[in-house]
Formats: structure tokens, sequence, C-alpha cells
């Protein structure tokens, strides 16, 4: 027999023992060319290995990012899972004879196919088996994680079986996933990529869907802070973003600013260089910024960026006292500014003032040429190298951001370029920004939302910027929108009462997204700037120590939900992709069920390293990783966060705690009944009381309105007789205490009504 016969011989002889093996052990058959092809795709890691029970029978729940979620859990535990899947998706003869393999147990729609399901279920694990089930019932179009069905505690009825959280971390982004808007055709982003299942404890058999929910989130989160360095370094981002933009229009400003992609790039270096020789020593870490949101302003902070320097914006609305507190917590030796600027400020800097304006005399020929070069010819991860960005890890200092001081004196709180660079992505994948996007940034950059995303995002996915130092300046608001077609908006429920008596319905002609945060969206509001404007704004929340995004609700152009809702007006929308919450008791600590009011924590990659140079308080602030937010508010079933009050806006009233936001709600009802525009008329603050603990204050604009007559109508909309003030708690103001920022001033707001009623006032 000659050599062909011979390997002739043997490729029959091992398609024989193929064939015997696809009909007698079908499993072994078709885990073959998994096992073969799936290590040459993807590296594997499973974490909390020891938490999967070696035997028995149990239910494994997962996130659901990509199609073939469920063949990658398989290929990566020890044990065989059978997975409760749609049947409608395994109706060719090769997909049902793949999913009989491994004893997958197929479910449609109707009723009786159901029942059997669940019935093949709870026998299985009964029998000791493995069930898995992707508990949102549908691929998740963001990676956010979406509201578990009832499926998991229907299959577990009768049974003993634990429930084992999961995570699968790395198939966002893949061919596979909805990355980029579309599921497979579409360029992978990496190739050989690393996927890690993070397992969890397990939970009892009886453990509620909502707290089921939680853990998987939770491993979600750990995942994230876990993968926290490999997000890009948004100093090196800009380089390639700015150089795609090229020629075309980048930024723009009110002061009459135009720069391209191109433009920015080079002024950004050449000023970093100039600012390195002319101005800061070699060790000198923090730098002062006072400036606007403006074109200036953004080449500023990417310049500092670019020299590995910490940014520090500074508020430009507070007193000397303040600012030069903050200078003094972090040792600022330099503050940037420009002459125009710091005329129309009435501050006393305790710091090297520069003026930008005249720094510009010292940048030479030789300045501008180097930046030329770097910014056109110099391959990208070459000037990586000679920038020094490739030595920036995740971890490193990008800003401080100080808190608005609502409440007491600013906090400096530390946010990392991993920090930040969350924000960016997640925004990325929930509201979908992108080079056909411009957006108006009216928020300062010293405040998180302003800096992270009228500055970073808005920057680094590519659309153009324009900005305005001024948000209630609604006339130029209207202008700029109208003359650069601005489509997102990000602004405060404030700052749109003004545009809804000021800005013309044309000048908002091509706005498609506006999301709020900061205070409570009053539903009037919502319709209101619906009905001018043709855009249903959404809200959001955050906080600057979560760098600031927690959650938001997807704005209705930018949905691309299928099954599963993602916005819930009223709500402050889901989790961020990454970022996980729960609700604690405050007295108890317990987690709280849906619907339960309690602490909101948070945790994910965007928590703050710390405060500046206040470890104890880092330290109560966040606890086991999770951040106490201060906030108190419950998630619904859908894993909606919904925010009922602060801590700090509740009053200890004969040891019964009375929400401040709830009678503010009813409040502007009564004071704006009548009138067309929807001013902030009140808010409500306390003073302490010797009988009762506190007592409620209303700080409220001049009215014709009868104060018996606002008082009965607390009492028609159902509110207790506790959370109403008396008559002499109501206080005329000639406006109500507002931060720069378009949040309600809390501080200033109890001080005032301190003196207006002669009490002693006490700050946090």
């Amino acid at each position: 027999m000659n050599g062909w016969q011979i390997a002739l011989a043997v490729l029959a002889a091992v398609l024989v023992a193929l064939l015997v093996m696809a009909i007698v052990s079908p499993r072994r058959f078709v885990r073959l060319p998994f096992r073969i092809l799936l290590p040459i795709l993807y590296r594997k890691r499973v974490i909390g290995l020891d938490n999967l029970p070696r035997e028995g029978g149990c239910v494994v729940i997962s996130n659901h990012l990509s199609w073939i979620d469920g063949i990658l859990i398989l290929w990566m535990l020890p044990r065989n899972v059978r997975f409760v899947v749609d049947g409608g998706n395994f109706t060719h003869p090769i997909a049902k004879y793949l999913g009989d393999a491994f004893d997958t147990i197929f479910m449609t729609g109707n009723p009786k196919s159901i029942g059997r399901a669940l019935r093949a279920g709870r026998k299985a694990l009964n029998d000791g088996d493995v069930v898995g089930i992707f508990p949102e019932g549908t691929l998740s179009r963001t990676g956010q994680l979406q509201a578990f069905k009832a499926g998991v505690t229907k299959i577990l009825k009768g049974t003993e079986a634990p429930i084992v959280p999961m995570w699968m971390e790395g198939m966002w982004g893949s061919i596979f996933s909805f990355s980029g808007g579309k599921f497979f055709f579409k360029w992978p982003k990496q190739f050989r990529r690393t996927l890690t299942l993070y397992i969890g404890e397990p939970l009892p058999t009886k453990t509620p869907l909502e707290i089921a929910r939680t853990r998987v989130q939770s491993l979600g989160a750990r995942a994230n802070i876990d993968q926290r360095k490999h997000y890009p370094i948004l100093a090196k981002r800009m380089i390639r973003v700015w150089r795609r933009r090229g020629s075309e229009l980048q930024a723009a400003d009110s002061l009459g600013t135009e720069a391209s992609g191109r433009d920015m790039l080079i002024r950004t270096l050449a000023l970093r260089r100039t600012l390195a020789r002319e101005v800061f020593s070699k060790d000198e870490q923090y730098v002062g910024v006072l400036l606007p949101p403006s074109v200036g302003g953004v080449v500023v902070n990417v310049a500092l960026a670019m020299d590995r320097r910490i940014s520090a914006n500074l508020n430009y609305t507070v007193s000397s006292d303040v600012v030069n507190h903050c200078i003094r917590e972090v040792g600022i030796k330099h503050v940037l500014t420009s002459e125009r600027f710091m005329s129309k400020l009435d501050l006393d800097i305790d710091a090297e003032v520069v003026l930008l304006d005249s720094l510009a005399k010292k940048v030479t020929k030789m300045d501008k040429a180097i930046a030329f070069i770097q910014a056109t010819l110099v391959p990208a991860w070459i000037l990586d190298h000679v920038l020094g960005l490739s030595k920036i890890d995740g971890d490193d200092l990008l800003t401080i951001i100080f808190t608005s001081g609502s409440t007491g004196m600013p906090k400096g709180v530390l946010l990392s370029n991993a920090n930040i660079s969350h924000n960016v992505d997640a925004i990325e994948r929930a509201v979908k920004l992108d080079t056909s996007d411009t957006v108006l940034g009216v928020l300062p950059f010293f405040h998180s939302f302003g800096y992270s995303v009228t500055l970073w995002a808005a920057m680094a996915l590519g659309p153009r910027g324009i900005y305005h130092f001024n948000p209630l300046d609604s006339k130029q608001v209207g202008k700029l929108s109208e003359k650069y077609g601005v489509t997102v908006l990000l602004a405060t429920p404030t700052f749109l009462r003004g545009y809804l008596r000021r800005v013309k319905p044309e000048q908002f002609a091509k706005l498609d997204a506006v999301v709020v945060g900061a205070e409570k969206m009053p539903k009037e509001l919502f319709d209101g700037f619906e009905k001018q404007f043709g855009v249903r704004p959404v809200e959001g929340y955050g906080a600057t120590e979560l760098s600031p995004l927690v959650s938001v609700n997807i704005p209705p152009s930018r949905s691309s939900a299928v099954y599963q809702a993602d916005r819930v007006e009223g709500s402050v929308g889901r989790p961020l992709p990454g970022i996980a919450t729960r609700v604690l008791s405050p007295e108890t600590g317990e987690e709280m069920l849906a619907g339960e009011d309690g602490m909101l924590m948070v945790t994910g990659p965007n928590v703050m390293k710390g405060y500046a140079n206040q470890a104890e308080m880092t330290g109560k602030a966040i606890q086991d990783g999770w951040y106490v937010t201060g906030d108190i508010a419950n998630v619904d079933d859908q894993g909606f966060i919904h925010i009922t009050g602060r801590l700090s806006r509740f009053s200890k009233i004969g040891g019964e705690m009375v929400p401040h936001v709830r009678i503010e709600e009813e409040l502007a009802k009564l004071f704006s009944e009548g009138d067309d525009d929807d001013q902030l008329r009140c808010c409500v603050t306390a003073v302490p009381d010797p009988k009762k603990g506190e007592r409620l204050i209303v700080l409220h604009l001049a009215s014709e309105k009868d104060i018996d007559t606002i008082r009965k109508g607390l009492s028609e909309a159902g509110l207790p007789n506790l959370f109403i003030p008396s008559r002499d708690g109501f206080q005329e103001v000639d406006a109500i205490p507002m931060l720069g920022t378009g949040k309600l001033d809390l501080k200033g707001a109890k001080e005032k009504a301190a003196d207006l009623t002669q009490s002693p006032s006490s700050t946090a």
C-alpha cells in the first residue's frame, strides 16, 4: 500500500470515528471544534470558579451582550450548562442538532411551550444539572444591564437549587455584539480578545429577583474596575480624533473663536511646550484654571493633560476665600486665566496668575513649527512616546474637581484618567455621540458634568463643541444653536426654564437630544419644552465623586431598545455600563427591595480616588468600594433609579423624616398656577426648633398667591400635616439662592432662612 492510500485510509478512519462520535456522543463531537477554534479567537479567564457547585443542580444567570454568550460559557465552565433558549432561533436542522447536543431547553412564545420549558428546567435542577438563563430575555444594545424576567423564579419553584450569578466581560465591541449600532457587519475592535467570566457566590433559592440582579450588576462593576487600565488615555485619544477631524470645524465659542481639529491640536501642542518652558517647574503637579467654557478653556485643559499635569478648574462664581481654600487644599502654584476674563471677576488669588494673553507673546516660531510637525507629520504612536503619554497609567490623576460647596466648604475630588475615560466610553455606548453631532457646552468646566461631558466626551467622541460662558444667557444660547446646528444640549432644569422663555423654536430646530440633571425635572417642564421645541428632555444622575455620571435615560432619538424600555420618565435612568447600584436601609444597612427607599450606593470604575488630603472623609464616603451618595432613592423592578430626596434635604421633625423635595414639587405647582413660565419660585429648607428638632422654612419670590391658600393646596395634594410649613414659615426673598452650576445653594438657603427667622444655622 503506497503513501496516498495510507493517508486516504487514515482520513476515512477519522471520518468514521467522527461520524460515530456525532451519533453516540453529540456533546463531545460539538465541543471538539469549539475547543479548537475558540482558543484561537479568544483568551479566557475564569474568576470565582470555586463558587460554582461541583455537583447538584443550580441555576446560573448572566448578562447577555453577544449572540455567542452561551457557547462561550459552555467553553469556559467545567460542567455542562443546559441553557433555556428561544426555540425560534434553533429551527434550522444544524442549529437544532447543536442545541440538542448540550441538552438545551427550547422555549417559544406560546403558553404550552413555556410550561414545558419550565417543567423541563425544574426536572433538570432536581436531577442535578446546571441550568443557564439569560434573565434579561434579550441582548443588551448598550452594555447596560436590563430588567430581569420572572422566568428565573418560576424555574426554581419547587426546587432547592441555588442561584449562581455570573458576568461575562470582554464581548462588547465584537462582531457578535451591538456595538456600533449593529450586529455582525462591522470590523471587530480587536482580535483575540481576552474574555473573563466572573462567578459570584451562590444565592439561596428564594432570593428576590432584584437582589439577584444587583449581584450580577455588581460583578459587572467589579469586571470594569479590574479592566480600568484598559480604558483609552484621553490625551492620546485627542491626538487621533483631532487629526481625523482635519480641516473641519471642531470647536467654536461665543467669543468668535473657531478652530478645526488640526488647529486645536497645533494650538494645544504649542501651548503645552510654552507652558512647560516658561511657567511650570518640572515637579509641579496641580495647575489652577480660571476660564469659562470656551475654545481656549478646552485647549488649556487638554494641553495640561498632554503635559501630564493635573488640572484644577476653579469656580469663578464663588468668593475669593472659597477659591483660595481650594488653591491651598492641593498646593496650586499657578492659575491660568485670561486678562479679559479676569477683569470681570472680583477675585484676589493666592497664587501666581498667568495671563494667557501675555503668554501668547512668548510662543516662538520654533514652538509653532514643532507643534505643526507634531500635529501633522509625526505618527501618533511616536508622538505618544515623545510627549511621554505612553507613561500615563489609568490610575494617574487627570483632574481635581471641587464639589459645589452647597452644604459646606468645597472638597477636592481626585479623578483619574480611567475615571473620566470610563464616563466617555459609557456616553458613547448609551447616548451615542458621534461625528454627526454638535454639542452645546454651557456648563462650566469646574462642574464635573461640564468637564467630563462637554469637554472630554464632546472632543474625544468626535462631535463639534460649541461653547458659551453663561448658561443663563438664553438669547446667545439660541443664536449659537441656530448658527452651528446644535443637536445635543446638556443642562439643568433651571437653564431650560430660561430657554423656554427666550429661545425661538427655529433656533433649536436641529436639537435632537436634551439631557438634564442636578435637580428634579418637573413634568410641566418636560411638557412645555417638548411642545415648544419638539424634543422631550431626559434625566440623568451623577455626582462629582462619580466622575460624574451614574445613570441616564436614553433620549428617544438615540434609543435602540428592543423588547425592553430604556427610558422611564420620573426616573434618572438605569446605571451606565460598568456601574452598579444598590439601595441600603440607612438604619440597618439591609439591602432594600424594588421600590423601597434607602441610601443609594454606587460602585464602578467611575468612583473617585478620594478627597484631596481628606483620608478620614474619604473613608466615610467610600465603603468597601461603594460610594455613599447621600441620596435617598429606590430602584424599581425594571432597574431604573428614582431619586426621592437627599439625606441632607430631609428634616427630622418630631422623630419623622420630612422630605424637602416632595414639598417643593407641590409648592412649585401652587406658586406657578395660572402663569405661563417655569421660573423657580421657591425652595424648602429648615431651621432648628427647640420643641420638634427642626422647623420647615419656605423661601419664595414675591407672589400674589395667598399663603393660606398655598397651605390648603398642600393639604389637598395629600401631604401630611407634618409636611406643611406653618404660615410664618413662608419667607419672601428677592432671589432663590443658586450656585453657578445651576444647583440650589443649600448652604445659602439655610443661612438665609436663619437670618430671616433669627435662628442659629447649622452647616454640614
